[in-house]
């Protein structure tokens, strides 16, 4: 029987980043997805390349659209 192996819970929240990024970006989750690095831990696989997600306070993005409008 093949060895099984399950996501762990952070590798299931870098999922679920990498979905949320490409929904903001509206980009192709496939390449992020490809580029995942795993390691096997007792929790299940875990991701150690996660991707990261910058959210802008409304302040900085009315600061944003103030200076690309000017």
């Amino acid at each position: 029987m093949a060895n099984e192996m399950n996501l762990s819970d952070q590798a299931l929240g870098a999922l679920m980043m990498a979905l949320q990024r490409s929904l903001m970006e509206q980009s192709d989750i496939v390449p992020v997805l490809q580029g995942f690095r795993f390691k096997l831990s007792e929790d299940g696989l875990v991701v150690l390349n996660p991707p990261l997600v910058k959210i802008e306070n409304e302040e900085e993005q009315e600061e944003q659209e103030e200076h690309t409008s000017a």
